[in-house]
């Protein structure tokens, strides 16, 4: 068979319709053992966590004040239009890899590898950073008990006097590959009871801080104008997703086509109930401007004698950024693994193993890459890897769905984007307005990343994936462990 032209080559699409002929071979299957609330949980667990006991508190105090109640709204609608887009898909293709898997069945392979390729650093940096983020709050409870820490282990070379490693955060990412590597079923059965401590101790903050709320302090309510809030909400954005890595783990539900698209409505949906209340309670019971960006309700329960809560408050907060980690994990190694079986990287990588059916390999060369990030890179540094790829994954999503529900109309659909072509667009609208208020390093370091994938699709990927081997006549899913 002739060799495809390069322009129908990067075009060339998974067939939607036999998607599940072309997942590859036994050795590279995932089991289906979720269920809809471990789902939910998941993505709950993906969603809540710095943007309550962090986010909340910085964004009140210096960017949108008691507004940051509108912050979260705004975000929760723009996250919402994409995430409609996202439950159309996982309804539609239940297949590992999320936002790649969409791209590559509907705009082509180019544009599903480097969706793809961001996310790998992307969710890894993620992981990194809120490592970090759970060694602070570890180390600040530690020094509050008078038991203080080595500090050459207390953070990365740059960060302090005499620091060399942070090794609570790399600790905490091998853990958390080794949790994942236990199989789905057990890591997913640990998330979902911790997820549900995360929550209670959300509802113990709400319900206990309501019965302290001066509404005084909510004057002025918009204190650095309505734009403050609209910055507050490119601010908080980056926690009201987290729906997107879980929908990386549909290929591993037990009834993917029902149950993905609820799970990722349901997930954002408590987030947003609970963020909504929880800033009310913040920004009631201390005025913005007392507010602690770093611990924002922490310094709230001590403002009003509350100090035992004010610790309850942040070993939930260890607890519930845990439960990011862990999804972010999940979200990257599924990823990776979706394109390893599709050839576009070496098929190595997407073996299973052979009793859990977890692609231990990548799961574990995550978990190492992401404990060195955290161990000794600054955590300012490790943030600005995580933002541009998720935002440029929600563009590709959202234009997508657009794209296939007018090319193929005829395709079942268990779930539909409501007020189609309005909602997708309108998360490609504010995903692309969320892009413009990134830093210059991290433009530089997306194009950086952007050319390292071009040389390896084209010197690699173009040649060996599923459907070039399938466009010369042979096996689309034929073993290739070229490293």
């Amino acid at each position: 068979m002739a060799r495809p032209r390069m322009g129908e080559g990067v075009l060339r699409r998974k067939p939607i319709e036999h998607i599940d002929e072309t997942e590859g071979a036994p050795s590279e299957q995932l089991t289906r053992t979720l269920g809809l609330w471990q789902l939910t949980a998941i993505g709950v667990g993906g969603i809540i966590g710095a943007g309550i006991f962090t986010l909340a508190g910085t964004v009140a105090n210096g960017i949108a004040g008691p507004a940051v109640l509108v912050s979260f709204l705004i975000a929760g609608v723009a996250s919402a239009a994409a995430a409609f887009s996202y439950a159309e898909f996982a309804g539609l293709i239940p297949k590992a890899g999320s936002a790649y898997t969409y791209g590559y069945a509907v705009l082509g392979e180019l544009a599903g590898w480097f969706i793809g390729w961001d996310l790998l650093l992307e969710y890894t940096a993620i992981v990194a950073v809120v490592a970090i983020g759970i060694s602070g709050y570890f180390n600040f409870l530690l020094t509050d008990t008078g038991a203080g820490l080595p500090t050459w282990m207390l953070g990365a070379p740059g960060t302090g006097a005499g620091h060399r490693v942070d090794l609570i955060a790399a600790v905490l990412c091998l853990f958390t590959a080794y949790l994942l590597n236990l199989g789905i079923k057990n890591a997913a059965r640990f998330e979902t009871v911790v997820v549900v401590l995360k929550v209670l101790v959300v509802l113990l903050v709400i319900i206990v801080g309501f019965f302290h709320i001066n509404t005084g302090n909510y004057t002025p309510f918009f204190p650095f104008g309505v734009g403050g809030a609209f910055t507050g909400a490119a601010t908080v954005f980056f926690a009201v997703f987290g729906y997107d890595a879980m929908s990386t783990a549909a290929e591993e539900s037990k009834d993917a086509q029902r149950h993905m698209p609820k799970a990722i409505i349901y997930s954002l949906a408590i987030a947003m109930v609970l963020y909504v209340l929880a800033c009310l309670v913040l920004t009631g019971m201390q005025r913005y401007t007392e507010i602690d960006p770093e611990s924002g309700f922490s310094s709230a329960f001590k403002s009003v004698g509350l100090g035992a809560i004010a610790d309850v408050i942040a070993v939930g907060a260890i607890i519930g950024i845990l439960t990011v980690m862990f999804t972010f994990m999940l979200g990257v190694t599924r990823v990776w693994f979706s394109m390893s079986r599709d050839g576009l990287l070496p098929h190595w990588f997407a073996k299973t193993h052979p009793t859990r059916h977890v692609p231990t390999r990548v799961t574990w060369i995550v978990g190492v890459a992401s404990a060195a990030i955290a161990g000794f890179v600054p955590i300012g540094a490790a943030a600005e890897l995580t933002n541009i790829g998720i935002l440029l994954a929600f563009v590709v999503v959202c234009t997508a769905v657009i794209v296939l529900r007018y090319r193929r109309p005829d395709l079942p659909r268990e779930f539909r984007a409501p007020f189609m072509p309005v909602t997708p667009a309108i998360g490609v609208v504010a995903s692309i307005w969320l892009i413009t208020y990134l830093q210059v390093q991290t433009w530089i370091r997306f194009v950086v990343w952007f050319l390292i994938g071009l040389v390896i699709y084209f010197g690699y990927s173009y040649r060996n994936s599923g459907l070039a081997k399938a466009a010369r006549g042979g096996s689309a899913n034929g073993p290739d462990d070229t490293l």
